[in-house]
């Protein structure tokens, strides 16, 4: 196996898996053992200014310039530790496929199976090594493989102090699929000018847009009384969450929108007739479109309110991270024409386009490091069905090795 590989294969059995309800920090203890792992092996490669945030958990190191390294500024590259907490993470049992085309079958119990049909994009990665699971869980590839990518990176030019490069900064965060990514960077100890996530799906991706995003939660309280005299007395809550979510388009959900589209994705509904809880994120690339989105979710609670003749819906709502383009096109257009300009001389195919979702760097542009987002060679992310390609994660290597060395 390739070192590469190697890593992601060890990395993956970590159980990692962030939490939504935690307001710890990490939202869950065990990302520790994985942030404890990391800053030893940078340690023992030989990277400098290791630091094991043992509260916070974050691992930073820094790979010092070499001779001939014209670059003074530093570059950054970051990947997160954490896995969704959609699918389980733990006991990850992954295996290499050797891809020859059809249904990969990853449980015969269930059964479960990537099949062609579903997952179309599988005809891409004929004649390729493909990393699945067996079904039970999801991979970890996001964001693992970038985890794996970076590691090995710093791996080779430590190993190789006679190739000219400037000064290298990793990072590695906790709860990125939460939303709480960068809540405690220390920007110092990371130290870079500028940066890229290594977080994203297929080789050859790139992306500078993503959504501008936020949480809310509606709470409803009803009303319980006997359903046998309940005529025009009882509020049940649960229909009343019910009667609100379908007074939103169903042309603004996830499953019907794509590209440049926003929408609002109802993640949790919980309750009984006397209470109700929904949760939803609200995304849209547009900023005026994003704000005209909150606008009328507000309006829909005062709807229900206007209607039941009492303030039964209260909404909190939170913005979370904004397009980091605004970012990028102001003087930091060049991180994106360097990854371009990598990619082609490694024979990859640059797929410029907007993620529809948020990274680290989301955040993290606005916080005063510029920080386009990179491929890992995943797809099917935050899902049973989740793979990693080994001769795009191999290439992805190359790639960081490529920015690493040729940084203006």
């Amino acid at each position: 196996m390739s070192e590469v590989v190697d890593r992601f294969l060890t990395y993956v059995g970590f159980d990692t898996q962030s939490s939504e309800t935690s307001e710890e920090s990490p939202t869950t203890a065990k990302q520790h053992a994985l942030a404890k792992q990391l800053a030893e092996e940078l340690r023992q490669m030989g990277a400098s200014d290791v630091r094991y945030d043992d509260t916070h958990c974050y691992v930073y190191a820094k790979i010092p310039a070499t001779d001939g390294g014209a670059q003074t500024k530093t570059l950054g590259f970051l990947a997160h530790m954490d896995t969704s907490p959609e699918v389980s993470d733990t006991d990850v049992k992954a295996r290499i496929v050797a891809y020859e085309g059809g249904d990969i079958v990853l449980n015969e119990d269930g059964p479960i199976a990537l099949k062609e049909k579903d997952f179309p994009e599988l005809a891409n990665y004929v004649g390729k090594s493909l990393i699945v699971t067996d079904g039970t869980t999801l991979l970890g590839a996001d964001d693992k493989a970038g985890v794996a990518e970076i590691m090995t990176m710093a791996s080779y030019l430590l190993k190789h102090p006679e190739i000219a490069h400037g000064p290298i900064a990793v990072a590695f965060t906790p709860d990125e699929e939460v939303g709480a990514g960068v809540d405690y960077i220390d920007l110092e100890a990371f130290g870079a000018d500028y940066a890229y996530t290594v977080d994203g799906g297929r080789l050859g991706e790139l992306e500078y847009e993503c959504f501008n995003a936020a949480a809310a939660t509606i709470t409803i309280m009803g009303r319980s009384v006997h359903p046998g005299t309940a005529k025009g007395k009882m509020i049940n809550a649960i229909r009343v969450a019910m009667e609100l979510d379908s007074m939103i388009p169903a042309t603004e959900r996830p499953e019907t929108t794509e590209k440049y589209e926003g929408f609002f994705h109802a993640t949790r509904i919980a309750g009984e007739t006397e209470g109700a809880v929904i949760s939803y994120i609200i995304r849209d690339h547009d900023r005026a479109a994003f704000e005209e989105k909150k606008e009328r979710l507000t309006g829909l609670v005062a709807a229900i309110n206007e209607k039941y003749g009492a303030e039964i819906a209260s909404l909190t709502m939170k913005d979370q991270y904004y397009n980091m383009r605004e970012v990028i096109e102001q003087g930091n257009q060049f991180l994106v024409d360097d990854a371009i300009t990598a990619m082609k001389s490694l024979g990859i195919t640059p797929i410029v386009q907007p993620i529809r979702g948020g990274t680290d760097g989301s955040r993290l542009s606005y916080m005063g490091v510029p920080c386009p987002n990179l491929c890992t060679g995943g797809e099917n992310f935050h899902s049973r069905y989740e793979y990693a390609c080994v001769e795009s994660m191999e290439q992805i290597v190359q790639l960081l090795i490529t920015l690493a060395v040729g940084v203006r």
